[in-house]
């Protein structure tokens, strides 16, 4: 699926175009999710995990264009990628009501209003889809930032895997699941 652009205004005053990814991002999208990866514990991956290539990643994106289940939103600020997410739509009979979301965002970008966009933009997607219900989420114990966004969209935690995540340092942490009815 192919997101339809949109230009939203910072808190900052800036600019930021939420798109669908393009080829031309690829090597910046590797580039993004290494460092991102980098800037704190909570993103499920190390830095050294963001094996892909841009071949492989621009192959992805063109997967995403024609996936009837599955879409990318990148968002655009002065020409770098400050920040993507994803949704994908349950295909069998027991999960099309549901759709999984997930987000990020690099620090420098942090509380300028991204996430809450790129939340409302999904969750117009997955409310003109027939038949959803339902938007589904995990976190890590921990991301006080990221519960206060997910809450703030309207998601409640209804789950807690415990010791779910174990960090490099050994630390143990729990995975919360998080829902918002439609």
């Amino acid at each position: 699926m192919i997101f339809q652009e949109k230009t939203i205004t910072l808190k900052d005053g800036r600019t930021a175009i939420l798109r669908a990814p393009r080829p031309e991002d690829a090597a910046p999208m590797v580039q993004y999710l290494k460092d991102t990866a980098g800037e704190t514990e909570f993103i499920m991956r190390y830095p050294e995990e963001v094996t892909m290539t841009p071949e492989r990643e621009a192959a992805f994106f063109e997967h995403l264009a024609y996936s009837p289940f599955d879409m990318m939103i990148v968002c655009e600020v002065d020409g770098c990628i400050a920040g993507n997410c994803q949704i994908n739509f349950g295909n069998k009979i027991k999960t099309r009501h549901r759709a999984s979301v997930a987000i990020g965002l690099t620090k420098a970008y942090w509380n300028l209003g991204i996430g809450t966009a790129m939340f409302e933009a999904m969750e117009k997607l997955a409310r003109q889809r027939e038949g959803v219900l339902q938007m589904d989420l995990e976190f890590i114990e921990g991301n006080a930032r990221a519960r206060g966004l997910y809450e703030k969209a309207g998601f409640r935690i209804v789950g807690m895997h415990p010791d779910a995540i174990r960090q490099e340092d050994g630390t143990m942490c729990a995975l919360f699941a998080m829902q918002k009815k439609l």
